[in-house]
């Protein structure tokens, strides 16, 4: 099971009136100086994205909006991505690759320990690297996942099945604990995405803005140790 590419889930419908211009294909092969373009927008045009999303929810955000924040002519956002729902589904999917692609360390033949801290390590670097992303994952899960239903069904699915087997595996050769191994990645995913979601009510506990690094440690160690002792691999 591979990770999911963002370009994989783009819808073509127009939105809000906004017109949707036909995107050109990547051509194969080794990029020239074009494809780097197209891939440094694409990514300046996501970025920007995350953080409108995130505060403006998909109805509030506008595609001018976007633009704005990337410094970018509107008719470049439509060039990439023709209209604001194409966008917000690639918003999701990136991130929604990038969380699954650490997943895929937890395989037959690694380390339990190994392979879960892994793991959680990466899901801890992208709650406190991008927030903002986590925030429009979470107001999208929130809201009923209309925009994603497909993507969780399709992929997610499937990939937590597949690793939930590969700990049972492990459960059975008695080289952790017993544990509900489907079960155990909801515990994760809460644990590392509040640090995200909830960053606000984490600051204002510690009476901090936003968590220096000495923090980020001790938050990614406490997840560890919780997690890494409740699956008796200390």
């Amino acid at each position: 099971m591979h990770a999911l590419p963002h370009r994989a889930v783009i819808a073509d419908t127009a939105e809000d009136g906004e017109p949707h211009l036909p995107q050109r294909p990547v051509a194969s092969g080794k990029k020239g100086m074009r494809g780097q373009m197209r891939e440094a927008n694409e990514t300046l045009i996501l970025d920007a994205a995350e953080q409108v999303f995130a505060g403006a929810g998909f109805g509030g955000a506008t595609m001018a909006a976007i633009a704005e924040a990337a410094a970018l002519p509107k008719a470049n956002l439509h060039y990439y991505f023709g209209n604001k729902r194409t966008l917000y589904r690639a918003v999701l999917a990136r991130l929604l690759d990038d969380w699954l692609v650490p997943v895929q360390g937890i395989t037959p033949e690694a380390d339990p320990r190994t392979a879960l801290e892994t793991y959680i390590r990466d899901k801890m670097r992208i709650a406190f690297a991008r927030p903002q992303a986590s925030r429009v994952f979470a107001n999208e899960v929130l809201h009923g996942a209309p925009e994603i239903s497909d993507m969780l069904a399709t992929t997610l699915n499937p990939l937590v099945r597949e690793k939930a087997a590969v700990i049972d595996g492990w459960i059975a050769q008695g080289r952790m604990r017993a544990v509900d191994s489907t079960y155990l990645f909801f515990t994760i995913w809460a644990a590392t995405q509040t640090y995200a979601d909830f960053a606000v009510q984490v600051q204002a506990v510690l009476g901090v803005g936003v968590l220096d690094a000495a923090q980020q440690h001790r938050a990614t160690r406490h997840v560890l140790d919780m997690v890494l002792r409740g699956c008796g691999l200390p």
